[in-house]
């Protein structure tokens, strides 16, 4: 990670704007999320369509936080998020979807992600409680 950069891989709060890497396959999602996390304080250094862009984007910009969709095209986001928590040095990763947590059962344990967030209820707020 680059000198000086904020690190939530421990529990520790930022001092510094946590950055955020985007993944989702739906390039109107996309860019609501970065506007709605940017205007609370968050960085977004970067957006990827599918499972495999997110992957390589996460290990290029070393983002804080992966906001990560669960139904991408190419694979799904447990099984991305469970390659990128299992890395050295691994970004927060938060889940999301159009669909309740509900909805996924025993899937949407087990696999690294700090929690679940509803694309509904995106907001810096929700991403916060999960951070701390």
């Amino acid at each position: 990670m680059p000198p000086g950069r904020p690190s939530l891989r421990h529990g520790e709060w930022p001092a510094m704007t946590t950055t955020v890497l985007i993944v989702d396959d739906h390039g109107g999602f996309r860019a609501r999320a970065r506007r709605l996390l940017e205007a609370e304080g968050y960085e977004v250094v970067g957006e990827a369509a599918d499972g495999a862009a997110g992957v390589a984007a996460a290990r290029r910009l070393a983002p804080d936080l992966v906001l990560l969709d669960l139904q991408l095209p190419d694979t799904t986001g447990f099984a991305v998020a469970a390659e990128l928590c299992g890395a050295p040095d691994a970004p927060a990763v938060v889940l999301t979807s159009t669909r309740d947590a509900a909805e996924f059962g025993a899937l949407a344990q087990g696999n690294g992600a700090r929690g679940f967030v509803a694309k509904a209820e995106l907001s810096g707020a929700a991403l916060d409680a999960l951070l701390e």
